[in-house]
């Protein structure tokens, strides 16, 4: 794809995550859409062949900024327990500051709108926690006797409910609050005592 290509197809996929964070997808149209992204409709379609394939291509391209930022941060020579706590704080600042990010979180609240099995972030997620929990049983910082699988889903779980929850009631305002509220909970249930 040629490099006008491309900038196009990402113009029309931020323009979709923004009016779908705003509306939802039951309420976007592809009308309000191209007119966000400030492409032709000729320019929509030629990228994007329904309202569903667009949500699809929002999804994985937050999907991918969350995972490209999340490298860096499970790459680093961070102890395990501490990376996992950063991966929170980088998705709770992405809540607040990547409007791709947004548009596909609130997407993947909705697949059932558009029949989209968005199970593989959660699943990449609930894996890549699990390692770390692993690698921090290794490292002595967490209690040896941990479910590293359990807990990582529990851990995916709380987290979306969590920026979910603050969504709701405050438009995410304090979601970096409430996540470092989980992590004041959950500490204790992870680290051994003394």
């Amino acid at each position: 794809m040629q490099q006008r290509a491309k900038d196009t197809r990402l113009a029309v996929i931020e323009g979709a995550a923004n009016v779908f964070a705003d509306v939802g997808y039951g309420t976007a149209s592809m009308a309000d859409i191209t007119q966000r992204a400030q492409v032709t409709k000729g320019a929509l379609y030629f990228h994007f062949t329904s309202k569903r394939e667009l949500a699809l291509a929002v999804i994985e391209e937050q999907h991918a900024i969350v995972l490209a930022a999340g490298a860096a941060i499970v790459g680093s020579e961070a102890p395990a327990l501490d990376k996992i706590i950063q991966l929170c704080r980088m998705f709770g600042l992405q809540l607040l500051d990547e409007p791709i990010v947004r548009g596909g979180i609130r997407l993947t609240f909705e697949a059932a709108s558009f029949q989209a099995d968005i199970s593989g972030p959660y699943e990449d997620w609930i894996a890549t926690v699990a390692g770390l929990l692993a690698q921090a049983q290794a490292e002595g910082s967490i209690k040896p006797e941990l479910d590293a699988a359990a807990f990582s889903r529990y851990l995916i779980a709380s987290f979306t409910g969590v920026q979910m929850v603050s969504d709701v009631l405050t438009g995410r305002a304090d979601v970096l609050l409430r996540i470092e509220q989980m992590w004041e909970f959950m500490l204790p249930a992870l680290v051994p005592g003394p």
